[in-house]
């Protein structure tokens, strides 16, 4: 196939970025023109991947600021808070990808990047809508633990899609309000109004959809689109480091598979004393542990024998090597988790992650504890729980080989390429 030109473009923390990363560079590996349109805080990190790059407004650098991230990342109100932010820069953000979008054969676009589809459909361009997150694939049939209201969902879960189909379409209906700048944008720019009952939930490209992570967490479901396939994770674990640091390394060649410790990207701005409790229970069970804290500012004062603290370590390196990963639940680090083989404690904080929790505990590699109850002696239990069934290591190990079978950027691609080559035959 001749060289295409494609835009590929998303917004949020580094596990909001790296999917389409992976997808960006299993593009470029086939001889294609990629262009990443993001927030400008990624611009270096992305053309030091030889990718193109465009900005996108809003940045995303509001993930490392703490008293953003307090307000984003509020645990029943965070998800609508920031559909708000994006549809508040809803203008820049059209301008941007039509900058970002000229000249390409074919635009992929996170599903939450609301401009991709508006710029699509007033240039013309193909599109290609994605969403990593499996939560945001609403199912009547594979239900989500809805944001703020976690033990309801679960204790209602068994009423299957009879119920979960019209509540569904409730809430869908009800939290319509939140479009209004969507449905009037469109309006101005001259476009039709949109037909589903949720733009914002419901706005898949009517060529394909991607579903980038495991069907081990959610596979199809009869109610979703039918141009949608589940691809399996698109792997990208890099963050402009060659490996784990050398202190990091001599550290787990020392001793027995430690613990590790992580927030993640976004969550690691405003960590309360979560590093603090982890040390202690760590050193309670008598085992070793990495803390993952990537600012420097929120490292403990001090740290127990055995207890060691570091910055960016590439996950798909470390977590082979522990014990065990207790973490906040976001999708990136879940799949990593489960890829490595490694059973987790998820602590649930905010957006999709209890979610992803719940998946993980039927999934049989995972406890979960709300991030309320993390005392030092809950979390030591709830580890002594993990590390001493041998249930979800077997299990951890049997989800290990099943995810590694998956090549999620291979299939992306190769239904990308295959769209590519249906709109120009020659």
């Amino acid at each position: 196939m001749a060289q295409k030109r494609i835009a590929v473009t998303t917004f949020g923390s580094l596990g909001d970025l790296h999917p389409y990363l992976a997808l960006a560079l299993g593009l470029r590996a086939r001889g294609h023109d990629v262009i990443v349109a993001t927030g400008e805080c990624y611009h270096h990190k992305i053309k030091a991947l030889g990718l193109g790059f465009a900005v996108v407004r809003p940045d995303s650098a509001w993930v490392t600021d703490p008293e953003k991230m307090r307000w984003f990342s509020h645990r029943r109100w965070g998800l609508i808070r920031v559909a708000q932010m994006q549809l508040r820069w809803l203008r820049e953000a059209y301008e941007d990808t039509l900058v970002a979008a000229a000249g390409a054969d074919l635009l992929v676009g996170n599903l939450a990047a609301y401009s991709a589809r508006l710029v699509a459909e007033k240039t013309g361009v193909p599109w290609v809508s994605a969403m990593h997150i499996p939560m945001l694939f609403y199912s009547a049939y594979d239900p989500p633990l809805l944001t703020g209201l976690p033990i309801p969902s679960k204790s209602l879960r068994f009423l299957g899609p009879r119920f979960w189909g019209p509540l569904g379409r409730f809430l869908k209906w009800g939290m319509g309000w939140l479009a209004a700048p969507l449905h009037r944008f469109r309006r101005q720019i001259g476009l039709p109004p949109v037909t589903e009952l949720n733009p914002l939930t419901d706005g898949h490209s009517p060529l394909l959809h991607l579903a980038l992570f495991s069907k081990l967490l959610m596979d199809k479901q009869p109610d979703w689109p039918s141009q949608t396939l589940v691809t399996g994770f698109p792997w990208y674990d890099q963050n402009g480091s060659a490996g784990p640091p050398p202190d990091l390394v001599r550290f787990l060649d020392l001793g027995p598979p430690p613990l590790v410790f992580t927030l993640g990207t976004a969550l690691a701005a405003d960590p309360g004393s979560f590093y603090e409790h982890s040390a202690v229970a760590a050193s309670s069970l008598g085992r070793r542990a990495v803390l993952i804290v990537e600012d420097s500012r929120h490292r403990p004062q001090s740290l127990p024998d055995g207890v060691v603290a570091s910055g960016y370590a590439p996950f798909s390196e470390l977590f082979p090597r522990a014990a065990a990963v207790v973490h906040h639940g976001g999708i990136g680090t879940t799949g990593l988790a489960m890829r490595s083989g490694c059973p987790m404690l998820v602590m649930p904080c905010a957006w999709d992650q209890a979610d992803n929790a719940e998946r993980a505990v039927r999934l049989g590699v995972a406890r979960t504890i709300p991030r309320h109850r993390c005392t030092p002696a809950r979390v030591a239990a709830e580890l002594h729980h993990l590390l001493d069934n041998p249930t979800y290591t077997r299990r951890a190990s049997a989800v290990r080989e099943q995810v590694r079978q998956e090549d999620g950027v291979q299939v992306a691609c190769d239904a990308l390429s295959e769209l590519l080559q249906r709109a120009s035959p020659a």
